[in-house]
């Protein structure tokens, strides 16, 4: 029974569509399904990397941390999401921490499983470089933020990073606490807190129940 449900859902996993029924079969086998509640720390920068995780449910956020302990959060990964092939595919340690914002379901596909897939599977194998190249282009982004905005147009990239599209407007439908935000900017949190008042303020951002925030059109003027 446990094979099969992890065959039904990996066969849900946009990343894995193209397998066949035999190859889902062979993945299946080197799977297993893990929960984990909020705060717990999946995988540590430094260590050996044995598994690919991929997210079924909940969201997960990228981290490093210097010889200080100051932390800086590289992404924040969603359901479909995954990570750690890095790390199987050049054998070397994991690069960053990656640690549960709420509860998470995961599969972990262990090393040999996820090595044999990329060899069986050309699909597969291109679809994970485009993963790779995506995170190398987001990468690239944050750098250009950090590099050429100030903390006003920092924050608002964060924000419409992680807005959608409502009924016409843009939605920030997951509540970011100020101490996140500051984490992937370089910030204070008190800097931060500042900035999302004067955003409210001034109209950028309508705050609207659940912690859900609403962003204005004119929030996108701080990006230039």
């Amino acid at each position: 029974m446990a094979h099969e449900e992890n065959k039904a859902f990996l066969r849900r996993v946009p990343l894995l569509a193209s397998l066949s029924e035999s190859q889902l079969d062979a993945l299946a086998a080197g799977s297993v399904r893990r929960a984990f509640p909020k705060g717990r720390t999946i995988v540590a920068e430094g260590e050996p990397s044995q598994s690919l995780y991929i997210l079924l449910s909940g969201r997960a956020k990228v981290q490093r941390s210097d010889s200080d302990g100051k932390e800086v959060i590289l992404a924040v990964l969603g359901s479909g999401e995954c990570f750690g092939e890095m790390s199987l595919i050049d054998d070397a340690p994991r690069s960053a921490s990656v640690i549960t914002l709420e509860s998470c379901d995961f599969m972990a596909i262990n090393k040999d499983s996820f090595k044999a897939m990329l060899a069986q599977s050309h699909d597969m194998s291109v679809k994970i470089m485009k993963g790779l190249v995506k995170r190398l282009r987001e990468a690239d982004k944050k750098i250009e933020t950090l590099a050429l905005l100030d903390v006003y147009g920092r924050v608002a990239r964060v924000l419409l990073d992680f807005s959608e599209q409502v009924g016409g407007e843009r939605v920030v439908k997951s509540k970011l606490p100020r101490q996140e935000i500051a984490k992937m900017i370089g910030a204070s949190r008190e800097m931060v807190s500042r900035v999302m008042k004067g955003l409210e303020v001034d109209g950028y951002i309508v705050p609207a129940p659940e912690g859900k925030l609403v962003l204005r059109e004119k929030l996108s003027s701080y990006l230039h």
